[in-house]
């Protein structure tokens, strides 16, 4: 197993599982969808996904349904997705995705969270090098699938890991390979039960129990703040 199975397996959901943040990121992401490729979900496979993800997600169909009608108006807001990085408490680099109508009032929220919580916003990709950007499909596990010959078939269009998790398979490609991978699945009757994307750390930065509660109020300012869709770190908890 490689890098993306251990991260996976260490990665600690703390938060970011809240059902109000995940329709909040779903919301922006079909209006952004939306406005990029159109309301149809057979013509705009990146909606198609988005709509896959709601329903893992147990949004209702209502809601989704409102959100593309919304997404279709000339009215609705024009949301940006803003990257920025910086280094948190401890010096743990730290990703953090948001989803805004507004730059001006989000980078001001991400600095002041550095700032009040003895970290720094740092430039843009500086700190993105630390960090490997995957795509991520989670799949229902077909009866009989020989993972192996399904690896070889995948690596040229782009798969990086690809392993057995319960009942699903989790399949790790290369940021760029989204779009192939999407369609390998869906041509070859995979049943996708959620596609998107992460940042794996290349190496992690280990913290005793108190340096990562410090960390962890942090990441609390974060959590609250509705422009913030992912936060990615590098720290590593130890006893």
């Amino acid at each position: 197993m490689g890098r993306a199975f251990e991260y996976r397996k260490a990665k600690k959901m703390k938060r970011w599982g809240s059902m109000a943040k995940t329709f909040t990121k779903i919301g922006k992401d079909i209006t952004i969808s939306v406005k990029a490729g159109g309301p149809d979900p057979n013509m705009n496979p990146r909606l198609r996904l988005l709509i896959q993800n709601a329903k893992s997600a147990n949004m209702p169909k209502e809601n989704v349904e409102r959100a593309i009608k919304k997404a279709s108006s000339p009215d609705t807001s024009d949301y940006k997705e803003v990257v920025y990085e910086g280094y948190g408490p401890h010096g743990i680099a730290v990703v953090v995705e948001t989803t805004t109508d507004n730059p001006t009032r989000t980078v001001a929220n991400v600095r002041s969270y550095f700032n009040h919580n003895g970290g720094s916003l740092g430039t843009s990709g500086s700190l993105s090098f630390m960090f490997e950007h995957k795509s991520i499909f989670k799949l229902i596990n077909k009866e009989g699938l020989d993972l192996e010959e399904l690896e070889l078939e995948l690596i040229d269009l782009g798969l990086s890991e690809i392993f057995a998790e319960d009942d699903h398979i989790i399949a790790y490609g290369e940021f760029e390979s989204f779009g192939a991978l999407q369609h390998y699945f869906e041509d070859n009757d995979f049943e996708i039960e959620s596609a998107e994307f992460e940042r794996i750390p290349t190496q992690t930065k280990p913290l005793n129990a108190e340096q990562a509660a410090d960390f962890d109020k942090m990441l609390a300012r974060f959590e609250d703040d509705e422009d913030v869709s992912s936060v990615y770190h590098n720290m590593r908890e130890v006893d």
